[in-house]
Parts: C-alpha cells; sequence; structure tokens
C-alpha cells in the first residue's frame, strides 16, 4: 500500500466527526475575534484526538495550537473558523432567506477550513504512530482571518518560530495547488472629533466631524485615479456620530482597509489616505486621530511545496459529485448574475463547459487564469514558513464570495465531500515532507531566496495590540 492510500483511509476512518464539526461551527456564526464557542469547539475534539492543547495563543483567546509527535520536524497545518458579518442564510436553500438572529453567517466557508485542516492534522498525527515516525504535526486553530491578522499577531510573537512547514486550504469553486497571489492590507480608523452645535440657531459654531468623514471619503475617491491599479480601498462607517439631523455632529469614525501588491506600495497608500484624513480635519475645523488596527503582508509562493501538493492533487484526482450535488449547484447558479460563472471559469483558468456546476477534474500547475485578488494573513506565515495552500471544490462554480450563496452551501453534501478531498490532500502532502527530508530542504531554500533581498518586516507597527475589542465591536 502507497504511504498516499494509508493517510486517505485515515482521513476517510474519522471523517464523520468533522463532518459534524463543521456543520457545528456553521451553526454558531462568530465574526472577528469573537469566535469563542467555534474555538471551544475545536479545543474539545483537539482534547478527543489526544493532542497537546495550548490556548491563548500570542494573547488573543480565540487562537489555539494542538499538537502531536515527538522530535523531527515539525509541520503546521492552518485552521480558521470565523464567520462574516450580514450572512446570515438558511442552509440547503437556494433562495435568499436569512435566519433570525444575530445576522451573521459563514459566507467564506471557514466552518469547513478549520474542520478540514483539524482532521488532516488528525490524520497526519495517526500516521506518525501507526509507523513509529519521528516528527512533529501541529494544528494551528486561527481566528480572525477577516480583518483581524490574527495569524500576523501569532508570527510576530514567535508561535512559528520553529516550524518547518506549513499547509493550508481555503474553499473555492475549482480543485488547485492555489497561486501564490494576495494584496498586503492594513486596516485603519479614522476618529473625527469636532464640536456640537444647533444646526440650525448656530451651525457656525459647529465643527462637524461628519462632514470631515464626508471629505475625506471624497479626497480617497479622487485619489483612486493615481494609484496603482492592483491596489485596492474601501471604507466602513463605524460611527456617524448619531441620528438627528439637527445636531452638528461633534464626532464620527471611518474604518479603512487599504491594500496594495506588496508591503512597501501599501505603506506608501496608506500615507497619502492618511493625508486625505488629515485634509479633511484642516477643511472642517476638527481634529483626527489614526488608529492602525491590523495589518497582513503579501503572499510568497513555495515552487517545491507546491509541486509536491500538485503530485497529491493529480494521485487523488476530483471527488464522485452524484446528480444531488449537481441539482443543487444548479439551484443556486440560477440566483446569480449573468457573469458571475463566466468570470469563475475565467479567473481560474479552467476551460469551461456548459454542462459543469460543480469542478470534476484538477486544474494544471502550470494554468493561470485572471485572478481578483483579495488579501489574507497566511501570507505572513508564508514570509517566515515555506508554506503551501490548496482550493478544493465545496460550492457551484460562480458563486460569489463572501455572499448569501455561499453561506447557503456551506452544509452541502458537496461541500463535506470536498473538505474531505482537501484534507486528504493537505494530509498526503505533509507525510511526503515527513519522509523527504530533502522537500523540506529545497522549501526552505526556495524561500530563503524570495526573501535574500527584502526579509520579512511585520506590516503591524510595534505596540499595537490584537484589536480584540475594536473588532468585536464592530462586529456586533
Amino acid at each position: 500500500m502507497q504511504n498516499s492510500d494509508q493517510i486517505w483511509n485515515l482521513v476517510d476512518a474519522k471523517r464523520q466527526p468533522f463532518i459534524e464539526l463543521a456543520d457545528r461551527v456553521w451553526g454558531m456564526p462568530e465574526t472577528c475575534y469573537t469566535e469563542t464557542r467555534s474555538v471551544a469547539e475545536h479545543v474539545e475534539e483537539l482534547k478527543r484526538q489526544g493532542f497537546k492543547i495550548t490556548e491563548n495563543v500570542a494573547g488573543i483567546p480565540t487562537a489555539v495550537i494542538g499538537e502531536a509527535g515527538d522530535e523531527g520536524p515539525v509541520i503546521a497545518i492552518l485552521g480558521e473558523y470565523d464567520a462574516l458579518p450580514g450572512l446570515s442564510q438558511e442552509a440547503g436553500v437556494a433562495e435568499h432567506r436569512p435566519i433570525p438572529g444575530n445576522g451573521n453567517g459563514h459566507g467564506c466557508g471557514h466552518n469547513l477550513l478549520g474542520s478540514a485542516a483539524l482532521l488532516a492534522a488528525t490524520s497526519v498525527k495517526d500516521w506518525l504512530a501507526a509507523n513509529n515516525m519521528k516528527g512533529r504535526v501541529r494544528y494551528y486553530g486561527c481566528p480572525a482571518e477577516e480583518g483581524g491578522a490574527a495569524k500576523a499577531f501569532m508570527v510576530r510573537a514567535g508561535a512559528f518560530d520553529d516550524v518547518d512547514i506549513a499547509i493550508t486550504w481555503h474553499p473555492n469553486a475549482f480543485f488547485e495547488v492555489a497561486d501564490a497571489l494576495s494584496l498586503a492590507n492594513t486596516r485603519v480608523d479614522f476618529s473625527f472629533t469636532g464640536r456640537a452645535s444647533h444646526a440650525a440657531a448656530s451651525p457656525h459654531l459647529g465643527r462637524s466631524a461628519l462632514d470631515a468623514v464626508e471629505l475625506m471619503n471624497v479626497g480617497v475617491n479622487y485619489l483612486r485615479e493615481h494609484m496603482p491599479s492592483d491596489a485596492r480601498i474601501h471604507y466602513a462607517m463605524i460611527d456617524s456620530g448619531g441620528i438627528a439631523p439637527n445636531v452638528v455632529q461633534s464626532k464620527a469614525r471611518v474604518r479603512y482597509a487599504v491594500r496594495a501588491i506588496d508591503l512597501p506600495e501599501m505603506k506608501e497608500l496608506l500615507e497619502r489616505v492618511k493625508d486625505c484624513a488629515r485634509g479633511a480635519a484642516l477643511m472642517t475645523g476638527t481634529k483626527v486621530e489614526i488608529e492602525i488596527l491590523a495589518a497582513v503582508s503579501n503572499l510568497l509562493g513555495n515552487t517545491p511545496l507546491e509541486r509536491a501538493m500538485q503530485d497529491e492533487f493529480d494521485r487523488l484526482g476530483a471527488p464522485d459529485w452524484d446528480d444531488a450535488d449537481r441539482d443543487f449547484a444548479r439551484k443556486i447558479q440560477a440566483t446569480l448574475q449573468p457573469g458571475d460563472i463566466a468570470n469563475s471559469f475565467r479567473r481560474s483558468g479552467v476551460k469551461s463547459k456548459p454542462d459543469m456546476v460543480l469542478h470534476d477534474g484538477v486544474k494544471p500547475l502550470d494554468v493561470k487564469g485572471k485572478p481578483m485578488i483579495g488579501s489574507t494573513d497566511v501570507g505572513d506565515v508564508s514570509w517566515v514558513v515555506p508554506t503551501v495552500q490548496a482550493h478544493a471544490a465545496t460550492y457551484a462554480i460562480g458563486t460569489p464570495g463572501h455572499s448569501w450563496q455561499l453561506t447557503a452551501q456551506g452544509k452541502t453534501p458537496a461541500a463535506h465531500k470536498g473538505m474531505i478531498h482537501v484534507a486528504k490532500v493537505m494530509a498526503a502532502t505533509a507525510i511526503k515532507a515527513l519522509e523527504d527530508p530533502s522537500l523540506i530542504a529545497r522549501a526552505k531554500a526556495d524561500l530563503a531566496e524570495r526573501t535574500a533581498e527584502t526579509p520579512y518586516e511585520c506590516p503591524i507597527p510595534e505596540g499595537v495590540k490584537p484589536p480584540l475589542a475594536a473588532m468585536a465591536l464592530s462586529a456586533s
């Protein structure tokens, strides 16, 4: 029996508890740094599976590490379990039907992400014991990927200092080794303070913080014409200062996400955004306080690990979708915009087939699409540890990320098949590294070459702590 067959069998042997874990976490969607119930579920599963557990990693109450094995290389398998606000949706229903409650939803599939990663780590633990092999496997339970940069704080705290390689995945419409493309990103609050007054009787005595926010936004919108085409800037009102139009608002706060292709470019763009804020304060006679909440680096690839993972993908192939899986995927596709499906194929580089509603193959490593680039705190791990990431099909082709349609597919049989499938790929990649020390050596050499001229620099300013309260406030 090949080792890949053995590890696949170990994954299959324990699949059911982890499917149930994914479904339980789906049913308790918790956002950035508030994942108390979700991490508790992961801790209980780590205990059941016999891991040594470290909680409160990097001072983050919802971060956890589970370790098994002794001596030898350290393989990290990264999981997540945070949800998103405003994406509540009934499971298995192809129409917008929010669930009463807090309005959160797993619209990025992190309920599956964490569970599959923990299943892979458990299977590697069992493989080490069955084969009397030296080596350690760690499951990193990472909160707050959606804007909180937990992994960046964990890297800064030294949680990855002795790790040899890191493996992770993300739900997707296609099976592939993920392209190492992401944008460096900073979350920053701009808090304006003015002077309240009666908006009719004494408007001249007021200094509107809300006006300052609006003027800042206008300035940033003009800035968009003069920034790199692959940079991105977004904002959300955190505090508009009140609901009374007859009061000049004395306070207001806006949160910005500033993204660029790498850290130096992002820092330069951020300074220009700050200047827009300072100019708005000057124009309105207000004061502005600028607070960096979190930041992440762009991803670095790792060719040896990507080739090793591709081999495991090719060996495993795609899962067997049944008629029920395809039928529900078609129903989801019927709710999408006309360009969603074509855009999904275009971004991936996979050749479009009219009847392919769920990906039925594995994308070759040399096939490149035209991806729209987001951000991830996996980027910071990839600068200090050789890192590889898989994508696995868990939803219908064309489903937009961060949508109710994605939440609706989070507990389907197809989603479960995808997460079990990628757990096999991650676990097989891990044992390949444990058996072949040269793979780890080549992966480390690749990372050293990529960072030789530009060593890792933590994007989070010194003294900034994980924004537990700020993110919890905005998530409530």
